[in-house]
């Protein structure tokens, strides 16, 4: 009966859910912390972890629909000093992740069989990455973007009228976190083929620098907001 009742409330709001889902895909392919975490678990660490970062993603929605839905949203757009607060701890992690990558260093192996390189290249994930910081890796930095926390705030206070049911809304948390696992899973897939893969042990050192520097600006950009 429950679930009748949703279908039939459902059915009422498709053009909302159209507006939703369409603002959020365009959200979610554009460039930005989580698109450069999943390129870099990609390139270093390999499919796998960028999977289970693409996860960790993937849950962090929940955490701005939740907020957004309760209201707490409001509290925090109406409340500068507290916005900030989430900005700079923001800022600070892609710092600190930034920082890590702009320090990678060339393979000082001889090796040249694609073998030898792969099994190093593994034994480094092993070492360096876990599912579980490739997780939180994931969860953090979406949850502490502030891009994130704007889209949010503004898409459920514009496009989700007060009146829209508790179940649809939650509906539309459902469909928002699957897409964006979804999304980031597939570039996970893209960006650990073996031509990818091929080129980035030849020149993973530079491109590890340069997602690390992007991240790093990323968030200088992000203060230089706050403070102006």
């Amino acid at each position: 009966m429950w679930f009748q009742e949703f279908i039939q409330s459902l059915a009422e709001y498709w053009q909302q859910f159209l507006l939703i889902a369409s603002a959020h895909l365009l959200a979610v392919m554009s460039p930005g912390p989580d698109f450069a975490i999943v390129m870099r678990q990609s390139l270093v660490f390999g499919k796998r972890f960028a999977i289970i970062t693409s996860l960790g993603i993937g849950l962090a929605i929940f955490v701005h629909v939740a907020y957004a839905v309760m209201g707490v949203g409001i509290l925090i757009q109406s409340t500068e000093w507290l916005f900030k607060l989430i900005q700079l701890a923001g800022a600070g992690y892609l710092i600190y992740i930034g920082y890590g990558a702009i320090q990678a260093k060339a393979e000082t192996s001889s090796a040249n069989s694609v073998s030898q390189v792969e099994e190093g290249k593994t034994l480094k994930a092993q070492k360096l990455m876990t599912d579980g910081k490739a997780f939180r890796q994931g969860f953090v930095t979406n949850v502490l973007n502030p891009k994130a926390t704007l889209f949010f705030l503004s898409l459920f206070t514009t496009l989700v009228d007060a009146t829209t049911p508790l179940a649809i809304q939650g509906f539309y948390g459902v469909w928002m976190a699957i897409v964006t696992a979804a999304w980031f899973v597939f570039l996970s897939y893209i960006l650990s083929s073996n031509k990818v893969r091929g080129f980035f042990n030849q020149f993973g050192h530079w491109i590890d620098r340069i997602l690390g520097g992007f991240l790093i600006a990323l968030a200088l950009f992000l203060l230089w907001s706050i403070f102006n």
